[in-house]
């Protein structure tokens, strides 16, 4: 009997360690590779302003660079340690085969095909897309179903067309399109007025609005008639570098639902909500389960800043896109950015 209660009171003063800390994990393949090298290899499909540029320096900046940017902080505690490329194409899964990258920050939009067929998963959503429209503002129209007898420029492509043909159907409107064989076509078309209006995704016509003598006169109108979303790729084959990435994009998007900012952070150390002492690495260990330092998460946040200042710094006033951040607000301000709770 002495023996039995022993043992029970040794067992009722273990503590578990998931309660109070996670057993550090050795590095799985990709984290091993990148800390031998010395630097993350980060890729975007191609350049494209306010996602991806590189300035006269050969340094680059924009959304997806900064999505980059905090993997690097998460694995290096340092920002530098990062290499982008561009990959021309829509899609390069072969760089991802092969480990000439480490990820793709931004590809081609999220589809089943995509995501099952090439040896790449994509890992979360960073950013929604879809086709729109951008007219001038003399054009008096500030949405979409408001567009009728208008001339609508387009890439001769089967399912943009078709997404415009269903969308005027269901408006029972009137409109003429002039076709064209590549993107960059409808700048200069729409520019010197072959056409009243321009269709494309969402994210390049902010990108040709920018390009444009004076963007404030020209509206990206809010509605879209197609659905892209576009975020992260990794490697097939390795859970502990999907998580990783996935939960440096999450700790962006859960910084900002939570108000912590890289300029307020260092005041919060004292603060008594759970979700923020986790995720400034106050409460609970998250990081070394996963192969990272358990403060990974406030120094991504100290180095980048959150998911709604880095949308700001590329797509803010101060860029002079001035970018509604509609779909891509936060979930609780209407939008479609989520994240799952850190717990």
């Amino acid at each position: 009997m002495r023996i039995f209660i022993a043992l029970l009171l040794a067992i009722l003063t273990i503590q578990p360690i998931w309660a109070d800390e996670t057993i550090p994990v050795e590095p799985g393949p990709t984290l091993k590779a990148i800390r031998d090298r010395g630097h993350l290899i980060c890729a975007s499909s191609d350049p494209l302003p306010g996602f991806a540029q590189a300035g006269e320096d050969g340094l680059w900046t924009g959304f997806d660079v900064d999505v980059c940017r905090a993997i690097a902080v998460a694995v290096f505690n340092d920002p530098s340690k990062m290499e982008f490329v561009a990959l021309s194409g829509d899609a390069r899964f072969a760089q991802l085969q092969t480990g000439a990258v480490d990820l793709i920050a931004r590809n081609a939009s999220w589809t089943m095909r995509r995501d099952t067929g090439y040896a790449a998963h994509y890992v979360a959503p960073s950013f929604f897309d879809g086709q729109a429209f951008m007219v001038p503002q003399g054009l008096g129209v500030v949405s979409a179903y408001e567009l009728d007898k208008v001339t609508i420029c387009v890439v001769d492509e089967p399912e943009q067309v078709a997404n415009l043909e269903e969308f005027f159907f269901s408006t029972q409107s009137d409109y003429t399109t002039r076709l064209y064989e590549d993107r960059e076509d409808l700048a200069v078309a729409y520019s010197s007025g072959l056409c009243n209006a321009v269709s494309a995704s969402a994210s390049w016509l902010n990108a040709v609005r920018r390009s444009l003598k004076e963007p404030a006169t020209h509206r990206i109108l809010p509605e879209r008639i197609s659905k892209g979303a576009f975020g992260p790729m990794v490697r097939s084959g390795d859970d502990q570098w999907f998580d990783i990435v996935e939960w440096t994009l999450y700790t962006l998007i859960g910084a900002e639902e939570a108000g912590i900012t890289s300029l307020n952070i260092d005041s919060l150390s004292a603060a008594k909500t759970h979700r923020i002492r986790r995720i400034l690495g106050l409460e609970g260990s998250f990081g070394p389960g996963i192969g990272l330092d358990a403060h990974f998460m406030a120094n991504v946040i100290k180095t980048v800043g959150n998911y709604g200042e880095i949308f700001e710094r590329n797509f803010g006033p101060a860029t002079g896109a001035a970018v509604l951040r509609g779909q891509n607000s936060l979930w609780i301000n209407g939008g479609l950015i989520y994240a799952p709770p850190i717990e």
